[in-house]
């Protein structure tokens, strides 16, 4: 053991980005859960977006199908796995921690959601609001690219740009996916990428903050063995 502390989860270049970023998402996300709240029907901005996208068919209905399985539990569970076997393979243990911490939190927050928003889609057993499929693949996403701006030594500028532009890139193909499979109105798959791009920051920094405090107890423990005894 060397000694040095673990990488940060959230770089310390990207935290005053990403902080304010994070604050206006989740304040998207509950602005459109009170607009949306025990609703069934496409809203003004939805209608035209499903009418473009309504019918897909193949082969973009086999890729959109295909998109649709990584949000399933057993397209998620192969990710995840994934995703924690990368960092620890490149010593991140933090980003390890942030990938199943992150996503899980990411995805029970939409869960709840769902449950207080109420709206439905194709029936009111379906609770579209927000879209748990796209909160979960731009979650991951953000935190591929958290961990990479990390490796990468990268800048503020170029960080963030990196987390929010592979955020939105998952987000718009998981999103898209959903509309034209008929599983969610355009406006869930905002809510689930702002509910993402709200719970991934603030999760990666109570991981450095949990990190942190424990190593610096752990060195206080070894400091105090290591002194004489006094007389």
């Amino acid at each position: 053991m060397t000694g040095r502390p673990a990488p940060a989860a959230l770089p310390p270049a990207l935290r005053g980005w990403l902080g304010p970023i994070a604050a206006l998402a989740a304040l998207v996300v509950l602005v459109l859960g009170v607009v949306f709240a025990g609703d069934s029907e496409p809203g003004g901005v939805d209608a035209p977006i499903v009418a473009a996208v309504d019918g897909v068919g193949p082969p973009w209905r086999s890729v959109a199908l295909s998109l649709d399985f990584l949000g399933e539990p057993g397209g998620a569970v192969m990710l995840v796995v994934a995703a924690v076997t990368v960092c620890l393979l490149l010593r991140r243990p933090r980003a390890a921690v942030l990938v199943v911490a992150g996503v899980a939190l990411t995805v029970g927050t939409a869960t709840l959601l769902k449950s207080f928003v109420g709206r439905t889609i194709h029936g009111p057993d379906n609770l579209s609001y927000p879209s748990g499929h796209t909160a979960f693949l731009t979650a991951l996403a953000l935190v591929t690219a958290l961990l990479a701006a990390g490796r990468l030594g990268l800048g503020r500028a170029a960080g963030t740009s990196l987390v929010l532009g592979a955020g939105l890139v998952a987000g718009a193909a998981m999103g898209w996916a959903q509309v034209a499979l008929g599983a969610h109105y355009p406006t869930d798959v905002l809510g689930g990428w702002c509910t993402a791009l709200a719970v991934i920051p603030a999760t990666a920094w109570l991981v450095d903050r949990a990190a942190d405090r424990t190593a610096g107890r752990r060195a206080g423990r070894r400091a105090e063995a290591g002194q004489p005894e006094r007389l």
